[in-house]
């Protein structure tokens, strides 16, 4: 295991003057259409009844005839963008003003929990997409597909779900996680007695409102055949506590996206279309949710799109929700290859701390950010060929949000496009061992290459995850460092804060790093103005890549931004930076050290088919409780052995009864999967 440690940053922080790129897009009323929402029922985090998965041989994909995740081909998370880009020089960083104290620091959820909730009847799935909200003393946690609600110091507080969780002949220890099929009411994701599917959950994202006390999560929904493929139609449900307690009942509303983002010039980029990536924000009076649209059956990309709901509505429970929904392709002043303007691509919205950040201007105002470096936003209607760089940033400001609280809204959308320091497209981020042939300690990949070692299904350990042998050239892979798209944005102290992930350039080599924004909007005018007021780049150095940032910002306008750190030496770790608005962030430190290399199935060509994307994140999570900030992030927390790995499926007369959980015996917790290793890690810091 590698020791905790403080990381060279490197960091270039600007004071930036009113440089404005255009003037601010006319802005968009009325656009979209006004939608009452039914409440579709309740849901709760308790496991609902399902068959049990008294099948070994069902958690190899070779003996299901179909593949383990659903994911296989990158249909969900889509990214167009397939190249990379050079990152700006940086130079050394000044010290942050503000020096987190970490309070607390813990396991969240794992594939192992993943894996074998609801009696086993779950694929296998990465990445995890964390989701994480914390208020009146719980700390919410969700992945692809589980969820759970821990205390502050990380025990569970869900009911213990072990003596039902029975898998393959034993009462299973997920530590009470619940799948997200039994909280949004669906059947289990696949049952494994007979093979059928259901519904495919997936990129939860959850939000704890103080000012209402209720705490909010979102997921994109996918409407499935018995036999596990897309019907095409999907839809938002958005789930909303009934009470300040999580563990309690919540309300489901659900909202079709199916038909939405269709304003593409290109008839081979018409709907239906998935409504992607979706995440969410708050302001004073609404709730907002934003997806990226894409064709199921073209290659181009047809805009974000914002959904708007009255949040007083949401947090009493109304049998119906007043929503507004605003395409923004074609919103952005900016030319593509669909004409003088642009899409929205993911256009984030913000979350604000407390009870008092909100900004109550022109009406109540709700922020988003957005970036432009991707072929979503040069080039919508081919879905390639843009150079994977910008200098801008795009804010957008949504007015008169008090009137989502009557039955006919008027909200107004504008956006201004803002110069800021060049960003491009990150290349991969290495891990240790990278382009070699996975060791023992990647007792998958190993596996997969491996053609001598003696199993229960014959010689060669490549027989317990296949049916047909595969070729045996995998190697150990580099993780995805995403495409510029922004991710989390906060509101705080009257400053927009947000961050993506760019190449960046370190004593001469191309790294993973991150660009950070803090923008100071205006709209006491009437119109929106903005202006960048501080803004940096930075990574770790030239040996070490740092991925998805998440920011979260106190309302006293001091934040934390949550990090992936990996490199030529170093396994996947959680980290963080502490970040302000007068110095700029400071440097990069390890919470959490990872143990071992990603072992997962996305990184191996025999899986998922050549290349393989090894997929990371997709994002990880900040959220703030009164003056601490809570940050989840993807890392490896466990190492397994190649022997303790194969357990009984080698020979073995001890371990799980159940390949490469790496358990201790059947039913025991268990480190990781067949099929991967990730974990999660939940920190709490003080700026």
């Amino acid at each position: 295991m590698k020791a905790p440690f403080i990381a060279h940053l490197a960091v270039l922080a600007l004071l930036v003057s009113l440089v404005i790129a255009s003037s601010a897009t006319p802005a968009i009323a009325g656009s979209g259409a006004t939608r009452q929402i039914a409440l579709a029922g309740t849901g709760s985090p308790l496991t609902a009844d399902s068959p049990t998965d008294t099948s070994v041989a069902a958690e190899f994909p070779a003996t299901e005839n179909s593949p383990e995740a659903p994911d296989f081909t990158g249909v969900i998370d889509r990214s167009l963008s397939r190249g990379n880009g050079v990152g700006p020089a940086s130079t050394a960083a000044s010290r942050s003003k503000s020096n987190p104290e970490v309070n607390a620091s813990f396991d969240g959820l794992n594939l192992f929990q993943q894996r074998y909730a609801r009696r086993g009847n779950q694929f296998t799935v990465e990445p995890p997409d964390q989701a994480l909200c914390v208020g009146n003393g719980y700390v919410v946690e969700a992945v692809n597909d589980v969820m759970n609600v821990f205390n502050s110091t990380g025990t569970s507080v869900l009911p213990d779900n072990t003596s039902t969780n029975v898998v393959s002949g034993f009462a299973t220890d997920v530590n009470h996680a619940v799948d997200l099929n039994s909280f949004y009411g669906y059947l289990p994701a696949i049952n494994r007695a007979t093979g059928v599917r259901a519904q495919f959950v997936t990129d939860p994202s959850c939000y704890y409102d103080a000012a209402t006390q209720r705490f909010f999560m979102v997921v994109l929904t996918l409407e499935t055949h018995a036999n596990g493929s897309f019907t095409h139609v999907n839809h938002l449900d958005v789930a909303v506590s009934q009470t300040s307690n999580p563990t309690g009942t919540w309300n489901i509303y659900r909202v079709d996206v199916t038909s939405d983002g269709s304003n593409n010039p290109s008839a081979s980029n018409a709907c239906p279309c998935l409504g992607d990536y979706p995440h969410i924000g708050a302001d004073a009076n609404g709730f907002y949710v934003t997806t990226n649209s894409y064709p199921w059956n073209g290659n181009g990309f047809n805009g974000a799109q914002i959904y708007a709901f009255s949040k007083a509505q949401l947090a009493a429970g109304a049998a119906t929700v007043t929503m507004q929904h605003i395409d923004t392709f074609g919103a952005v002043n900016v030319s593509s290859d669909a004409g003088s303007t642009q899409p929205g691509f993911t256009v984030w919205p913000a979350q604000s701390p407390g009870m008092t950040s909100f900004d109550l201007n022109a009406g109540g105002t709700e922020y988003f950010l957005s970036s432009n470096a991707a072929d979503e936003a040069t080039h919508p209607v081919a879905g390639t060929g843009g150079s994977y760089t910008s200098n801008q940033v795009v804010v957008w400001a949504l007015t008169n949000t008090s009137s989502l609280n009557s039955a006919t809204p008027a909200v107004t959308l504008a956006n201004m496009v803002l110069t800021v320091n060049g960003y491009a497209i990150a290349p991969k981020a290495k891990q240790p061992g990278s382009g070699t042939p996975p060791g023992t300690d990647a007792p998958q990949g190993y596996c997969i290459n491996d053609t001598t070692t003696t199993t229960i299904a014959g010689t060669g350990c490549w027989r317990l995850l296949f049916g047909s042998e595969p070729a045996h050239n995998e190697v150990v892979s580099t993780l995805d460092s995403n495409d510029t798209r922004m991710q989390q944005v906060t509101y705080a102290n009257g400053k927009i804060w947000g961050a993506l992930d760019t190449a960046v350039t370190l004593d001469g080599v191309n790294r993973a790093g991150v660009a950070w924004y803090v923008v100071k909007p205006d709209v006491s005018t009437g119109s929106l103005l903005a202006k960048v007021a501080l803004q940096g780049i930075f990574g770790a150095d030239k040996h070490t890549d740092v991925i998805y940032p998440a920011i979260g910002v106190t309302a006293s306008g001091r934040g934390v931004i949550a990090l992936t750190l990996v490199g030529d030496t170093a396994y996947p770790s959680a980290a963080y930076a502490s970040i302000d608005a007068i110095v700029g962030a400071g440097a990069v430190q390890v919470v959490a050290a990872g143990a071992a290399i990603d072992d997962g199935f996305t990184s191996y060509k025999s899986q998922v088919g050549n290349p393989p994307r090894t997929r990371w994140g997709d994002y990880g999570a900040a959220a703030v409780d009164g003056n601490s900030v809570w940050i989840a992030s993807e890392y490896i927390a466990y190492a397994c052995d190649y022997a303790t790995w194969g357990g009984r499926f080698f020979g073995a007369t001890t371990g799980d009864n159940k390949l490469g959980t790496c358990a201790a015996s059947p039913g025991a917790a268990g480190t990781r999967a067949a099929l991967g290793n990730w974990s999660t890690r939940i920190s709490k810091l003080t700026p």
